[in-house]
């Protein structure tokens, strides 16, 4: 078996770098006994594989070759049989069981402990052993032929080297020496057994004869040890001599150590006491200024400035850890505090003096401003106030129940003042829009010596109808000069819309410093918003309640800043509102068609003042007014509407142009005059298309109603002026209504002539129905005359009954006629009475084409011509 094994290790397993640890024969159990060898082997190179290899010798010779290897990790169960009982069967499992045969039974015990040992050595998995003896799996293994492999401790296993080529060359030079040596192993084992003894026996001799060398040896030793005791001796009292200079330098060690320390605590110290009085000493003169200084000139405030920020600096300091504790910090501190709490209740009483002196000194100037329509300038008094804005920022970080008390004061006293202000204003753009103080009594306001002193809730018991309003009181002026109704309409309004665009402009720039103003000496941000936001009404502060929440918040954002201005510009100017929607009422009331300059002035105003900033107080209010206005527009387009539902036409006159038809005229000459180029087109088209078709629904209901004047007659002169209106203003949304009116006079027209015309030869057009009714069923034309009714005496005797005297009679009346119902403004009598012409040639050239076909050669014409119809209806036209 060990040639064997030396043989499969060469040949088989060395060319794949792997050691070949045990070996067993075996065969497969239950079928034709063909002997192979199951091996058990490891990689020599790290890291190291466990392999279980099949090895079975070759059909074609004497060699062995590799059949089949499992990896010993994928082994899960090795059963023995029998663990008491001699057996050599046992099983081994893998992916499938596999049932083998051992030659013997100690060959299957020697492999299964080497199995149980590469385990424990190198996989440390759990392999069930079944069915095995307990003493196979010990750490001792029994003597075999396998020991070197299978029975010694995890190392002997390793021990294993193969031979080199020297120790081979030396074996076979010793198996030469001795020719049995293959052929009686025994013998030669015996005879190396002899010569080991020989050879064991020499050395024992060797070492015998080394004894005196021994004892020379062991001597020397003695007198070396003899001589360390003395060396040691010396050293201790050494050592000794060496202990008390140890004792002193510790001694001074300890002393430098503590010289150090000292040194050390003074440096630290007086950095200490430098940073304190660095950071934590106010300047006298700053003392000075805070005390006594001077809040009236620019030098004193400048000088106050510095010293609030020296003082804020020095309250602010970062002290380190302990610095707290000490009295004198302490001291300095609740000095800062005093010399804080006096400068602020300073400051703050000297600025509402200011405020209330502003109050005082503004009121003085309001009566320049009343007679004129402006507003008193407010850049002096914030050209001033903005030298305290660094204190007001000081005050806002250090007493903000000071600031905001400060704040409070500033929108009472500046609301007041506004509101005196703007009211006056109002009164006097009032004035201006009514005219002089007499024309304003008729309006409900009553001034003297240029001072309205109507209140406005007089304005709100205005009773002036919209249109009718417009016209009495254009009617009760036309005195006062040349100028027609229409003229001093238009000079109304375009006054309005003067003086209304003045408010706007004159309130824009006053609001927008105010806002600017409040940013800067209040200390607010105000930065733009994306826009396209929309933010509702800012509600009024209510005590100062905002400022104090705004506060309490620690570091604030930029919105809750905006918010404050926007509430703080609330406050302050919460009359303007109120007072524009009065004016908007009151030129509403003067004239509904007023709310189309206000709303385009309104409309840019506040596109302008979203364009700085949409959350702005301004924005704000202007858009709310702004829904205001966009209201009366659409309660003006409202009126306008329902005064075509209620419009009554006299029963006894002719009908002529509607008053609707004319006021829509009117509004849309006048929309697309102010409309022009502004920003809400849009709300202007909107109502275009309800108007016109309500227009178009009235002409046609009035129409149905008229009983005086024909329904064409109505429907036609009105769509020609409605047309001619929509072509003349060339309004793009309405282009489709505009075809519309044209054909429906058209169409109108031509029925009216047909209508008015009827059958100027009454008889012939009798007797030629008949000829084409004869014609209709099936009689040929030219055989027409031989009919008894038809024949060409009874057609000459028709034709004499129309001569030209006859006909010009007749048609003489049917102008008379029409001339009653067309009215002269819309001008289409000559139209109509050209069409009327038309139509009674054709009638006349058909007649001729019927006589033509159904009596030719007779000879038979009319007793008038063509030219005769047209120098008839032209002398009727010059005549009349």
């Amino acid at each position: 078996m060990t040639a064997i094994k030396h043989a499969l290790q060469r040949d088989i397993f060395t060319p794949n770098d792997e050691r070949l640890l045990s070996i067993v024969n075996v065969c497969k159990a239950g079928k034709k006994k063909r002997n192979c060898f199951l091996c058990a082997t490891v990689t020599t190179e790290r890291p190291v594989q466990v392999n279980v290899v099949k090895v079975k010798k070759s059909d074609k010779g004497d060699f062995y070759k590799r059949q089949t290897a499992w990896a010993l990790r994928d082994l899960a169960v090795v059963d023995a049989k029998d663990a008491v009982k001699e057996n050599p069967e046992f099983d081994l499992h893998f992916d499938k069981v596999y049932k083998w045969v051992a030659s013997s039974t100690v060959e299957k015990n020697t492999f299964i402990s080497c199995i149980w040992k590469l385990n424990q050595r190198y996989l440390r998995k759990k392999i069930d052993f079944i069915n095995v003896s307990s003493q196979l799996l010990e750490e001792s293994v029994p003597s075999g032929e396998n020991q070197s492999v299978a029975g010694g401790d995890e190392e002997a296993v390793d021990e294993y080297q193969e031979l080199n080529a020297r120790e081979e060359q030396d074996i076979e030079i010793m198996m030469e020496g001795c020719e049995y040596a293959i052929s009686n192993a025994e013998a030669f084992a015996e005879k190396l057994s002899r010569e080991l003894q020989v050879l064991d026996g020499a050395n024992i001799q060797s070492i015998m004869a080394s004894e005196k060398q021994v004892n020379i040896l062991m001597k020397l030793l003695d007198e070396a040890l003899k001589e360390v005791d003395q060396i040691e001796m010396k050293l201790s009292s050494y050592e000794e001599m060496l202990q008390s200079v140890k004792e002193q330098m510790d001694q001074i060690s300890e002393s430098n150590h503590l010289i150090h320390l000292s040194n050390t605590n003074n440096v630290k110290l007086l950095s200490e006491i430098e940073f304190l009085v660095n950071h934590m000493d106010l300047a006298k003169g700053h003392i000075k200024a805070l005390q006594e200084g001077d809040l009236t000139s620019s030098r004193g405030i400048e000088a106050c400035t510095n010293a609030a920020d020296a003082l804020l600096q020095c309250m602010n300091v970062a002290l380190r850890p302990g610095h707290d504790m000490l009295h004198a910090v302490k001291e300095q501190q609740q000095r800062f505090s005093d010399l804080r709490e006096q400068f602020a209740r300073r400051l703050a009483s000297h600025l509402n003096s200011v405020f209330v002196q502003q109050g005082h000194d503004q009121s003085s100037t309001l009566a320049q401003h009343s007679v004129e329509l402006t507003l008193p300038n407010h850049h002096p008094f914030h050209r001033d106030l903005l030298r305290y804005a660094k204190l007001m920022e000081w005050l806002k970080n250090t007493d903000y129940g000071k600031y905001e008390g400060l704040t409070k004061n500033y929108m009472d006293y500046l609301s007041r003042l506004y509101e005196r202000e703007i009211k006056d204003f109002f009164e006097v753009a009032k004035i201006k829009m009514t005219g002089t103080t007499k024309e304003g009594k008729k309006f409900g306001l009553h001034g003297s010596s240029g001072k309205l002193t109507g209140s406005t809730s007089s304005l709100n018991k205005l009773s002036v109808q919209s249109s009718g309003s417009r016209r009495s009181q254009s009617s009760s002026l036309l005195d006062m000069g040349n100028m027609s109704a229409s003229d001093l309409d238009v000079a109304d309004r375009t006054k309005f819309d003067k003086i209304f665009e003045r408010v706007l402009s004159e309130l824009e720039p006053l609001c927008l410093a105010e806002q600017d103003f409040i940013s800067k000496f209040f200390k607010l941000q105000q930065h733009q918003s994306v826009p396209g936001t929309t933010t509702n009404e800012a509600e009024e502060m209510d005590g100062g309640t905002s400022c104090r929440s705004y506060a309490s918040g620690g570091p604030q954002t930029i919105s809750s800043e905006k918010d404050m201005i926007r509430q703080m510009m609330t406050k302050i100017f919460r009359c303007i509102e109120p007072e524009l929607n009065n004016l908007i009422a009151l030129g509403d009331k003067i004239d509904s068609f007023n709310s189309l300059y206000m709303l385009v002035k309104m409309s840019h105003h506040v596109w302008t003042a979203q364009n700085v900033d949409p959350a702005s107080f301004l924005s704000t209010t202007l858009g709310n007014v702004l829904v205001t206005v966009k209201r009366n527009f659409d309660k003006c387009i409202s009126n306008q509407m329902k005064q075509m539902d209620e419009v009554k036409i006299s029963k006894k006159s002719k009908v002529g142009i509607l008053p609707f038809v004319a006021e829509f005229e009117e509004f849309a000459g006048l929309a697309e005059s102010i409309f022009k180029n502004a920003e809400r087109r849009g709300d202007l088209d909107k109502a275009y298309i309800k108007l016109i078709r309500a227009v178009f629904v009235s002409v046609e209901k009035v129409a149905n109603e008229s009983q005086k004047t024909p329904r064409d007659v109505v429907m036609m002169e009105n769509f020609h002026r409605i047309f001619a209106t929509l072509s003349r203003l060339k309004i793009s949304c309405l282009e489709s209504e505009k075809k519309e009116a044209k054909q429906k006079y058209t169409d109108h027209l031509q029925s009216y002539v047909i209508y008015s015309l009827g059958q100027p030869l009454e008889k012939l057009n009798h007797f030629f129905e008949g000829v084409e009714a004869r014609v209709a069923q099936g009689i040929r034309e030219e055989e027409v005359s031989y009919q008894l009714a038809f024949n060409k005496q009874e057609l000459r005797k028709v034709i004499k009954e129309y001569p030209g005297k006859e006909v010009k009679k007749g048609l003489d009346n049917l102008y008379k006629k029409v001339d009653k119902h067309l009215c002269e403004e819309e001008n289409l009598l000559q139209v109509v009475w050209h069409s009327m012409q038309d139509e009674f040639i054709r009638q006349y050239k058909h007649f001729e084409g019927l006589i033509a076909r159904c009596y030719p050669g007779s000879g038979i014409t009319m007793e008038f011509t063509i030219q005769d119809i047209l120098d008839y209806c032209s002398s009727i036209a010059q005549s009349h």
